[in-house]
């Protein structure tokens, strides 16, 4: 079991960057949901508070987690592997993000 952690230095690691294709726009335009690239040991419940910490004024409604296992990928002749990661879908309660929107 994982600590929770506290310290808001360690909550700003927690969000690795923000993930922008266009189905994640599409999820900022109709849902407001904004997708972020997290630590792998992170939990639900401290991706909200580094958000409300790094998004100020902002209420974070729901938290949904999605673990991303490496795969293949040919480069040239040789065969390699991506990394693994961890990607969170958060919901804001509230006005957009402008930060992310590029508004």
């Amino acid at each position: 079991m994982s600590k929770t952690r506290t310290n808001s230095q360690k909550l700003y690691d927690i969000i690795k960057k923000p993930l922008v294709t266009d189905k994640s726009h599409q999820a900022i335009e109709n849902n407001n949901q904004y997708t972020f690239e997290v630590a792998k040991d992170a939990t639900k419940i401290e991706i909200k508070q580094a958000v409300e910490l790094i998004f100020p004024g902002r209420k974070v409604k729901a938290v949904r987690t999605v673990y991303m296992p490496s795969h293949e990928k040919r480069m040239g002749m040789k065969y390699g592997r991506t990394d693994s990661s961890k990607k969170a879908i958060v919901t804001i309660e509230g006005d957009k993000i402008e930060e992310l929107t590029g508004v």
